[in-house]
This record gives structure tokens, C-alpha cells and sequence, in this order.
């Protein structure tokens, strides 16, 4: 089968593979579109440290089923559309035991620590596989990107009594903005790019700032009456948008952070303190919020083309790779079609 394969910082092929094995309770997936996330683009670029090499990329998927195991349950037939939750979890960490399987101590995301989906086949254990026939097969494929923005909205406990701030509108800051007007809560999104701020106005955001050629601390004050916003989501992966995270968020405000910076980035603990901030990561999703993406999905009426940048063979994906990492900003999701 074909697959497509990082195989060196910097050096990407498509590469012929093996079929995936497939145990009694596995089902064997053909692929319809992955998604290409920045997480990704790190491994292409050798910036993520958990990633060996060579590595298939690809955790964003949307698929049909080919068969199943002897112990599959029958509720999955062959020619279902189907998404994956693409995590593992061991069941018995710290985190597994609190159900926060999404932190599981030793997680193993496709793509990452383990062989992805950029491959015409996959074959995943039955009780990752989730099942959706109404859903396109485009939007089957960014269910999980938002899931990761509508997570981290949840451990902000996001209210309509809240305004909330989200740093990055790629993908995951996408979601948030979703998930935090979902909620009824006034939503600021920051970006240095007019055109995701465009998008995010679409999908709910009350006000945008270009914080490149706008003054966030000075449109920020005005936007909330000089009090600050009660949440901010940092989805940038900028020790600047850390920084201004703690700077900016309100007294007795929270911080959600899910972006990864590169460089460790030093504080004012003073903040910390004096503000009495609640600050947390984010890390995954959970089921529940695969499922509260999919219903969002079905019956909001969001035309999923807004979300997509560009849809490419797999023969392309090589060339487009290239010229992502040469010019990343301006790409919101690349698909990669099977």
C-alpha cells in the first residue's frame, strides 16, 4: 500500500508499505482524507522530540470500514464512515485513574510515538473507532482538531458569564472559539493573521485583534472595561503569547495552555501570586469531546470548506510539506486525500 513517510528532518517520500496486521479485535480502516496538523509540520521539521525516525504521520482521519476481527462487535459493518480517537491510554497511571485518559502517562498518538494514518490502510483496536454516517467524510477529518480547542475550553470551565481570550487561530484555537461561543461566553481571538481572524469572526468570535499591528494590552482594557479577560487560551505555542497570557488575564483569572513553546520561557511569579491565577494545561481530548464535536458538526450548518486550506492527492503531499514549512502561517488545515 502507499504511504507517505518522514524519514529524516526535512525529507519526506511516499514509500511503499505493508498491509497492517489486524488482531480478533481490530478493524481494518481504508483511508478517505487525513489531516495534516502542526504537530506534523514539527516532526517534518525535527522539533518534536517524541517523534523517532522514520515515522508515517497522521492523527486526523476520517475513513471506511474494510472489515473487522472475529471479536469486533457487530454494530460495525464494513462501508461505515468512521473517525478514530487516535490516543492510547493504559488504564492504570495517575491520570487513567481519574478517567483523564486523554493524559495518560504513556500515551501513544498515531503519528507521533507509533506509525500515523497517512497510508491507504490503518488498523486500530474496535474501541477507538467511532461511527457517523451523516457526516461528510471532509468533516469526519477535522473532528479531532476540534476536539483539542473544545478541551481546552472545558478545563478553562468556560461560562457566559466569562470573556474569553484565545492566542492562535490555527485549528486548535478554532475550536476554542467554537467551544467558548458555544458556551455563551464573549469571545476575543488574537492572531497576526487578518485572514484566520476573518475565519474566526465566522465561527463566533465577538472581536479579533491583530495583536502584530494592534496594541493587545491597549485593545484588550478596552474590550473589557480595563478588568481583563477572565480566560485566556493559549493555542499559539509562543513564549511572547505565554507571557502576555499571564500579563493580561484578569485577577483571579485562568490560563489554559495547550500550545507548545519551543524555548523555555521565564515568568514574573509575582503575577502568579498576586493575581491568585489558576493555570493548567491541556493536553488531547476526551470522548465526550469527540462526541460534543460531532454533534456541533451536524447541527450548526458550518460550511467545512471555511476550515480548509487546501486538498492534495498523496502524491503531493511531499512538495506541499515543503512549502508549508516554508510559509506556515497562512495554512489552516491541509487534507490529504487517499
Amino acid at each position: 500500500m502507499k504511504a507517505i513517510e518522514i524519514t529524516q528532518p526535512g525529507e519526506m517520500k511516499l514509500v511503499d508499505r505493508e498491509m497492517p496486521q489486524t488482531g480478533a479485535g481490530d478493524i481494518l480502516l481504508k483511508l478517505s482524507y487525513v489531516g495534516l496538523c502542526g504537530s506534523d509540520l514539527s516532526t517534518y521539521l525535527g522539533k518534536n522530540p517524541l517523534v523517532q525516525f522514520p515515522r508515517i504521520p497522521g492523527h486526523e482521519i476520517s475513513a471506511v470500514i474494510e472489515s473487522m476481527g472475529s471479536e469486533v462487535p457487530d454494530t460495525f459493518q464494513p462501508g461505515q464512515q468512521v473517525t478514530v480517537v487516535p490516543y492510547t491510554n493504559c488504564g492504570q497511571c495517575s491520570s487513567c485513574k481519574q478517567k483523564k485518559f486523554n493524559a495518560c502517562r504513556y500515551n501513544q498518538t498515531l503519528g507521533v510515538q507509533r506509525d500515523g494514518a497517512m497510508a491507504e490502510y490503518l488498523a486500530v483496536p474496535w474501541q477507538k473507532v467511532l461511527v457517523d454516517e451523516r457526516l461528510s467524510a471532509v468533516q469526519l477529518a477535522l473532528v479531532e482538531p476540534l476536539t483539542v480547542g473544545f478541551h481546552a475550553v472545558d478545563n478553562g470551565k468556560v461560562t457566559d458569564s466569562d470573556t474569553v481570550v484565545i492566542f492562535g487561530c490555527g485549528m486548535i484555537g478554532s475550536g476554542a472559539i467554537v467551544r467558548a461561543h458555544l458556551r455563551g461566553a464573549k469571545v476575543i481571538a488574537v492572531d497576526i493573521d487578518d485572514s484566520k481572524l476573518e475565519v474566526a469572526k465566522r465561527l463566533g468570535a465577538d472581536h479579533v485583534i491583530n495583536s502584530k499591528v494592534q496594541n493587545l494590552h491597549e485593545a484588550l482594557e478596552q474590550i473589557t472595561g480595563g478588568h481583563g479577560p477572565s480566560v485566556i487560551i493559549e493555542a499559539a505555542g509562543s513564549p511572547v503569547t505565554y507571557k502576555a497570557a499571564i500579563e493580561e488575564v484578569a485577577f483571579s483569572g485562568r490560563v489554559v495552555c495547550i500550545g507548545y513553546a519551543g524555548n523555555e520561557i521565564s515568568f514574573s511569579t509575582k503575577l502568579w501570586v498576586q493575581k491568585e491565577l489558576e493555570i493548567m494545561g491541556s493536553r488531547n481530548a476526551n470522548l465526550s469531546d469527540f462526541e460534543a464535536v460531532i454533534k456541533y458538526l451536524k447541527n450548526s450548518g458550518l460550511d467545512e470548506n471555511l476550515l480548509v486550506s487546501r486538498v492534495i492527492p498523496c502524491e503531493e503531499v511531499p512538495q506541499a510539506m515543503q512549502e508549508w514549512s516554508e510559509n506556515h502561517g497562512k495554512i489552516l488545515k491541509l487534507l490529504v486525500r487517499f
